[in-house]
């Protein structure tokens, strides 16, 4: 067996229960994780010297270490977007990497170090307070700046940002460039600890990328960094963020057994491919590349060669929110054709191939369209993973990192988490979650970002809704199997994510 070690980059279930889930399918991996109670919460920090701690206590007989820069050194993935460290207490701790490495030369360490993003909207849910009032503004001045460098702006776009410089607050400028800077050079120092080779192998997701603004000039400084240090094949970047523990996972693995799954991807539509998904930079295609490669495998075009089909539902011409799938566009229908791709689902289950599914059509959520036919086939139960949640990428990685982990895996795990992601990734974050914010959430003065004291009574009514949900959709798969218990949480007292106890029982 294999110990791999897994320092998560915050504590929601998606970076926690998903990786935890995928590993458990695999019968040689012994994933061993911090206590929850250690992980921080949100916007507070965790306790990294606890973390510390238990790494020392963890790190013998360890085969890899998969290790968020985020947590590590700030505490998570809020913190690090929030704190006051110095370049001292920083310095701290990125010795203790090279400690780790020092202390176990022969421990592949598998790194992720995401480049501070820069959200569209005015909100303090994830960002600083002033983000609240000025968050719209302060991404706008960026994006404006940074294309006048690089293409110029019309008169129009010159007469908003010189607006925008003369009204947004100077101190609210000076304290997000300040940490964007000091951020900054901790990614320079993290790419220098690859070039040492203290680090095996470094992730860059792109969180919520843009084509100009802060994130993309910090982009252009680690990508120059990377090509100045020729480290092409060690440090990967691409459009994503919280599926990167599941994607080290994977190549991890991987490069312990020393092989390469082949893949082989089909389409749902046509022009899914070149499309680029709502919330990324990059077609479809693009992604799919950068992410099995990231994952430690390879992609193949030839279907009979392939240990994994990645079966790849995107949109036919124009992608909505999950949630409008009352209202889709037309091009859904006549961009694509769902009963080709789930034949040929079908006829590769049938052949013996293990199938994965992306459910990438529409953002933040699955496509019941896709779920109802796979149901009807008989062929739902027969997938290796199913995955549909969020952004594109953090479907197209946790579904890549199942496919690999699960093969030849533990048929009943295997079912389990099909059903934890039908029931989280389609019914919840399609279905219920905007239906609860519309119905029921008014009802007792809540909104989408805060359940006050009233999350117990949110959970009550989801649990209701998910097993009902559940139940009257899917009629031809999962036959041999019924929920025995289904209870909720809430990880950050808001609808954006659940967390699902699930226990199952065969007939």
């Amino acid at each position: 067996m294999m110990k791999i070690m897994y320092i998560p980059i915050d504590e929601r279930p998606c970076n926690t229960t998903y990786v935890d889930m995928i590993a458990a399918t695999n019968p040689e991996i012994q994933l061993v994780m911090p206590p929850q109670n250690i992980l921080g919460y949100k916007k507070k920090p965790a306790n990294r010297v606890e973390i510390w701690n238990w790494i020392q206590q963890e790190l013998p007989n360890t085969n890899a270490l998969i290790l968020s820069i985020e947590m590590f050194i700030y505490g998570g993935l809020i913190p690090s977007r929030l704190h006051s460290m110095s370049e001292e207490e920083a310095s701290l701790w990125i010795n203790r990497i090279v400690q780790i490495h020092e202390n176990y030369p022969d421990l592949p360490i598998y790194a992720s170090n995401v480049i501070m993003r820069t959200p569209k909207y005015s909100s303090d849910d994830e960002e600083p307070d002033y983000y609240a009032d000025w968050g719209r503004e302060i991404f706008l001045r960026a994006y404006l700046m940074d294309k006048k460098t690089r293409v110029n702006l019309t008169e129009e776009e010159e007469n908003l940002l010189k607006d925008l410089v003369k009204k947004i607050p100077e101190q609210f400028i000076e304290d997000y460039e300040r940490r964007r800077h000091f951020n900054l050079e901790i990614n320079k120092k993290i790419i220098e600890l690859v070039a040492d080779g203290v680090i095996h192998f470094l992730a860059i997701p792109q969180d919520d990328s843009a084509e100009f603004g802060y994130t993309a000039m910090d982009q252009k400084v680690v990508i120059s960094k990377r090509e100045d240090l020729r480290l092409y094949k060690k440090i990967h970047m691409y459009p994503g963020a919280d599926e990167v523990g599941a994607t080290l996972l994977a190549r991890a693995y991987n490069e312990l057994k020393q092989q390469k799954p082949k893949i082989f991807p089909i389409w749902s539509s046509t022009l899914g491919p070149q499309l680029i998904p709502l919330y990324e930079d990059r077609p479809f295609y693009e992604s799919l590349k950068a992410h099995i490669l990231a994952a430690g495998c390879q992609l193949t075009l030839d279907a009979k060669d392939a240990d994994i089909i990645l079966a790849y539902n995107t949109p036919g011409r124009v992608m909505q929110e999950s949630w409008d799938q009352k209202k889709k566009d037309v091009t859904y229908t006549s961009f694509r054709n769902l009963l080709t791709f789930v034949n040929q689902i079908n006829d590769f289950v049938r052949m013996g191939k293990h199938v994965i599914v992306a459910d990438s059509a529409y953002a933040n959520g699955g496509d019941r369209e896709l779920i109802t036919l796979l149901d009807e086939e008989g062929v739902l139960d027969q997938l290796l993973s199913y995955k549909g949640w969020n952004t594109n990428c953090n479907t197209l990685g946790t579904t890549i990192s199942q496919g690999v982990i699960g093969l030849n895996g533990d048929e009943e795990k295997i079912k389990y988490n099909l059903i934890y992601h039908l029931l989280d990734d389609y019914f919840y974050q399609a279905e219920i979650r905007m239906e609860m914010v519309d119905e029921f959430l008014p009802k007792y003065n809540l909104n989408y970002f805060d359940l006050k004291d009233k999350a117990d009574i949110v959970n009550r009514e989801r649990d209701k809704r998910l097993f009902q949900r559940f139940n009257n959709i899917i009629k031809h798969s999962f036959t041999d199997i019924k929920i025995k218990e289904l209870k909720t949480f809430a990880p950050w007292n808001r609808m954006f994510e659940v967390g699902i106890h699930l226990t199952l029982e065969k007939f």
